[in-house]
C-alpha cells in the first residue's frame, strides 16, 4: 500500500481494511466503518438481482445491524474519483454531517477526505 503520511493510525486501518476487503472478494469497492466504540465494519459491494448496495451502503448497513449509534470514519477503496452522494448520505445517516469519509484508490492511496454532510 501506497502511505499516506498524514493519516491517523486508525483511519489508516479502515483503508487497509477496505482495501483488503475490494481485493480478496474481486468486487469493484470495499469499505470500512469504524463505529463510536472503535469497531469495525468492512464489505464489499453488493451486486443481486435483487439487491445492490456499494460496499460503503453495505459497512454502514452491518454496523447499524451490529447495534453501532454513530460513527467516527468511513473509508471506500475504489476507482471513482469520489465519494457518491448516496454513499455520503449512509455515512451521514449514522454518523452525522461532520463525518468524514477516506475515498483511497486500489494502491490504498487516500486521494480526498470529504464529510458526509
Amino acid at each position: 500500500m501506497t502511505e499516506t503520511p498524514d493519516l491517523a493510525p486508525e483511519d489508516r486501518k479502515i483503508v487497509t481494511l477496505a482495501r483488503s476487503a475490494r481485493a480478496r472478494n474481486g468486487v469493484p469497492e470495499g469499505a470500512a466503518v469504524r463505529d463510536e466504540t472503535g469497531r469495525t465494519y468492512v464489505a464489499g459491494t453488493v451486486d443481486l438481482d435483487s439487491l445492490k448496495l456499494s460496499a460503503l451502503q453495505t459497512a454502514v448497513a452491518m454496523a447499524v445491524a451490529s447495534g453501532a449509534k454513530s460513527l467516527e470514519a468511513a473509508a471506500v477503496v475504489t476507482e471513482a474519483g469520489s465519494a457518491s452522494a448516496e454513499d455520503r448520505a449512509a455515512v451521514r445517516d449514522l454518523g452525522g454531517p461532520g463525518a468524514p469519509v477516506l475515498v483511497a484508490g486500489p494502491d490504498g492511496t487516500v486521494r480526498e477526505t470529504v464529510t458526509a454532510g
